[in-house]
């Protein structure tokens, strides 16, 4: 063996020493002479550290969370627009309970002004230098006829939600689905099948069915929840025409000014003093309503209005469930038996659009 070898041995012999391990077995060449045995140092064995459990767990997550990530590229433009419009709705049902909670207490105009004013300012805070860019536009014309809808569709909308059921109110803004299907085949030139037209009629046969309509019911507030459902007809259209060309940013901002505009000075004239529990509710619904607008809107912007419409009959669950929780509102035997339709019409529409990966030729998500 050359020197080389030799001192290159002792040194590994001497870090195993320092280092509290036993030394390497040597080669028969270099054996230790017989009388002098090697040297051992023997050290209490280190205890095992349960290996497995954080690892696992973060390993778990990072596959699932990359699974959902290929699934989500991988989904069409349908299916990816129910996920954005269930997710919008979960966010309203919230922000309708909380609406309903002050609406007595506070002006309308002065929460809608508010909340206009609290979402200007998030959409603000999020775009940071780009506003400018944000603020470009080629269909101004569309933007302030989409802010004026939308103006007209709450003041209609809110005020029928708070002056009669949750379930009732929600259940009369439902006509807007057949106004979507139909502007969606006269304005958007939108192609809708018979199975489409099926899941919407239906669906809204099951909406007659827990509103019972009578004599009774057609009130005032009723004829506002119709109102509201037109007009929000119109914002689903400019939506779908706007998402074209438009960012979704660029369309709430321009909501934002329109709405601040027209809302300034009655908000100014009828202004009440909030309380602290009052503010708390108003920068709460301002919140979840802005979540709830920009997942609503790009959910329209992604898929097509006729495939989306049907989804909106979830909403009636979320508003039965907030107004018997938060309310006192016990549903008519006649809302279990709609529910149950609505549930089936949404749930069909939802695999519809799943099934349109496999129309266009496409494999399934993984």
């Amino acid at each position: 063996m050359s020197d080389d070898r030799l001192s290159d041995q002792e040194a590994r012999g001497s870090e195993s020493v320092e280092l509290g391990e036993a030394a390497p077995p040597p080669a028969e060449e270099d054996a230790w002479p017989s009388t002098a045995p090697a040297p051992q140092i023997l050290l209490p064995a280190a205890p095992e550290i349960p290996v497995g459990a954080a690892p696992t767990r973060i390993g778990w997550l990072s596959a699932r969370r990359s699974r959902t990530g290929l699934w989500w590229r991988g989904a069409g433009p349908n299916l990816r627009g129910s996920v954005y419009m269930l997710s919008a709705l979960l966010v309203y049902a919230v922000m309708v309970g909380l609406f309903k909670h002050i609406g007595t207490a506070i002006p309308l105009v002065e929460t809608l002004m508010i909340r206009q004013l609290i979402m200007s300012l998030v959409i603000v805070l999020v775009t940071g230098r780009a506003l400018p860019a944000m603020l470009r536009t080629d269909r101004l014309g569309l933007q302030i006829f989409r802010g004026l809808a939308t103006l007209a569709s709450m003041l209609c909308g809110f005020s029928a939600l708070i002056h009669i059921p949750l379930a009732q109110a929600t259940s009369i803004g439902f006509s807007q689905v057949l106004f979507v299907t139909i502007a969606a085949v006269l304005v958007l030139k939108e192609s809708v099948d018979g199975r489409r037209w099926a899941a919407t009629i239906i669906g809204f046969a099951g909406v007659l069915i827990m509103l019972n309509p009578s004599s009774e019911g057609l009130n005032f507030w009723a004829l506002m929840a119709v109102g509201g459902a037109l007009f929000g007809a119109g914002i689903t259209v400019s939506v779908r025409i706007l998402g074209t060309t438009e960012r979704t940013e660029t369309i709430l901002i321009y909501q934002g000014l329109v709405l601040i505009v027209v809302l300034a000075w009655p908000s100014w004239a009828l202004w009440v003093r909030p309380s602290a529990e009052q503010w708390l509710a108003l920068v709460l619904l301002s919140l979840f309503g802005t979540a709830g607008q920009w997942l609503i809107t790009k959910a329209y912007q992604v898929g097509e209005a006729a495939a989306l419409a049907p989804l909106d009959f979830t909403r009636l669950i979320f508003a039965s469930f907030t107004g018997f929780v938060f309310f006192a509102e016990i549903p008519a035997l006649s809302t279990f038996v709609g529910s149950a339709i609505v549930i089936g019409a949404t749930l069909y529409t939802i695999r519809r659009n799943a099934r349109s990966r496999a129309a266009a030729g496409l494999p399934p998500p993984t």
